[in-house]
């Protein structure tokens, strides 16, 4: 078939991508050594199946959408299950003797020679987007094995065999621990792939009296999957609690532990945490992956204003930057993709983080341990005689923490740091009543930015949506703005999981210390008086910002007011 000319051409044809658009994407993929086309996906320019259309047509190759596609088990057959998933390769159909493969890369030679010396037999190459190919090759493969976490805990179930002798091998260790073929070993691990499949940010294991419940936290909302039987309980934590490297034989206290993990090329960290219930103990292990925190100030779902605002402000010499909201806000994304704007050769920067969650090249990064009596204001006084340009401090938890912070934005340096507060104006009452001067606060801090975290609708079901007048009200929309708003919703399918919202944004807060702020701070006035002044000089508000997504057809309101209120602005 034809070539119809370079992939990036035909999508600056389209008017999918810019030629900046482009540029970026190259320069990502020289430093990181990925594809053209991955970078673009990374950056959020084009979504994958754009992409791998466009390449399909470049190639005169066939695009198929395997959301919609069904591949009888006769076809799955015809390649291993091992060939599959190493290659990423699925079969798709047969003309005659050749066998339609669908791939990420239709010029992968050294894939094509493999399939055609293992099947010999002709191979005609199929295009689908990567993550697809993926969530294919799971669904298939697991189907035709009966290997999943849940059918793994239904023949546990079954077969009622005795798993409480399994405890013997978790306390000790012993080479049977480390048996991947153990079922509570397999278990453990299908457990943790299926999350990482689901785009999970947490498991919980959590005991009860007849059971052991199994949920992951997707897109911020806890999921529930099939029940543990109760009397795998011990086996099961054992497990999890080897892999973190913790004793096993503790069961009255609290335990903190790391997993280092390799699944489908990826390598991640699960941070651990197990804590002694009335049922037993519950373990929770947060997924980090470092993919996640790749990300550019840019692609973070500022308004224009805030961008400009807040990419001025990092770039200041001096001062103290605050972020703030609840715990999985997303504040540490938005910290570390400030950190990697700045982070040049010129500049030393240096992090005290309780504990460090992802190792960022280039950047100085210190772990807090309490047990020793390394805490955040021995480290910051350590870190000024390290003479660094940039300060990330984890958190302003106490009064010595956040006089060390001032103390070091005083002295010539630009602090980043983190509070848990309500809104970007809670902020200052909140060091004051930590016991830091008025003075102190007003002269130091140069901004504040609240956030939370939203549901985005889902691309591959999104559709047109009239919202209800209540909706509208609730959201304060006028009728003027419904107009030109473009309403939009998730219809619910596979790949949200019929919920109808895949992924998440931030909505923003962006509160600058003008000269009248600093002498509302100085003169200790409240949280209430600080942010009306605040939006009468142009703060938009979380509220705001979340609305000015909606219209943009890129949440709900029902999204927007699961996490800010119009009351509460």
């Amino acid at each position: 078939m034809a070539k119809k000319g370079n992939y990036l051409e035909i999508l600056l044809r389209q008017g999918k991508i810019s030629p900046a658009q482009v540029s970026e994407a190259q320069e990502m993929a020289e430093s990181t050594a990925i594809k053209v086309a991955d970078a673009l996906v990374k950056l959020g320019y084009a979504d994958a199946e754009t992409v791998t259309k466009a390449i399909a047509e470049e190639c005169g190759r066939t695009y198929v959408n395997l959301q919609g596609a069904v591949i009888p088990p006769a076809i799955v057959e015809l390649i291993p299950e091992s060939v599959a998933r190493e290659n990423q390769v699925l079969p798709f159909a047969t003309d005659g003797d050749t066998l339609k493969v669908i791939m990420r890369d239709p010029n992968d030679i050294e894939i094509l020679d493999k399939l055609r010396f293992i099947l010999n037999r002709p191979i005609e190459p199929m295009l689908a987007s990567p993550e697809l190919i993926q969530e294919s090759i799971n669904r298939y493969y697991t189907q035709n094995i009966g290997e999943s976490a849940d059918s793994l805990i239904q023949e546990m179930t079954d077969t009622q065999i005795d798993f409480t002798a399994t405890d013997s091998y978790g306390a000790g260790g012993g080479k049977n621990a480390a048996d991947s073929d153990a079922p509570i070993v397999r278990l453990a691990n299908l457990i943790v792939e299926e999350a990482v499949q689901l785009r999970a940010s947490d498991i919980h294991i959590e005991p009860f009296e007849d059971r052991v419940r199994v949920r992951y936290r997707i897109d911020g909302a806890l999921v529930e999957r099939d029940s543990i039987p109760k009397r795998l309980q011990g086996s099961i934590l054992s497990r999890f609690k080897i892999m973190a490297r913790l004793d096993v034989a503790e069961r009255r206290r609290t335990q903190d532990g790391r997993i280092k993990l390799s699944i489908a090329d990826k390598e991640l960290d699960l941070r651990v945490s197990v804590v002694p219930t009335n049922h037993g103990q519950s373990v929770v292990m947060r997924i980090l992956d470092k993919d996640n925190i790749r990300v550019s100030l840019s692609q973070l779902g500022f308004a224009d204003s805030d961008y400009k605002k807040f990419n001025t402000l990092i770039r200041r010499p001096n001062g103290i930057i605050l972020v703030t909201g609840p715990t999985g806000s997303g504040k540490t994304t938005t910290l570390y993709a400030s950190l990697n704007e700045l982070n040049t050769p010129t500049r030393k920067i240096i992090t005290a983080e309780d504990p460090v969650e992802y190792y960022l090249p280039g950047i100085n990064q210190v772990e807090i341990k309490h047990a020793i009596g390394l805490d955040f204001a021995r480290v910051i006084r350590a870190m000024l005689r390290q003479a660094p340009n940039i300060i990330l401090v984890g958190e302003m938890r106490d009064l010595e923490t956040a006089q060390m912070g001032i103390q070091a934005s005083l002295t010539g340096h630009l602090v980043f740091s983190t509070l848990h507060t309500n809104d970007a104006p809670g902020a200052i009452t909140r060091l004051v009543d930590m016991g830091v001067p008025p003075y102190l606060v007003s002269s130091s801090v140069i901004g504040i930015m609240a956030q939370r975290l939203v549901r985005t609708i889902c691309k591959k079901c999104v559709k047109p949506y009239t919202p209800t007048d209540i909706e509208l009200q609730e959201g304060g929309i006028t009728p003027e703005q419904a107009k030109t708003a473009t309403f939009k919703k998730g219809a619910g399918c596979g790949a949200c999981n019929r919920t109808g919202y895949r992924g998440r944004m931030a909505v923003f807060e962006l509160m600058m210390m003008s000269a009248k702020i600093r002498e509302m701070t100085f003169q200790q006035a409240s949280t209430v008086e600080i942010r009306k002044t605040a939006k009468a000089e142009g703060m938009s508000t979380l509220f705001m910002d979340g609305i000015r997504k909606v219209l943009k057809g890129q949440t709900t309101v029902e999204e927007v007011l699961r996490v800010a209120r119009e009351d509460e602005e």
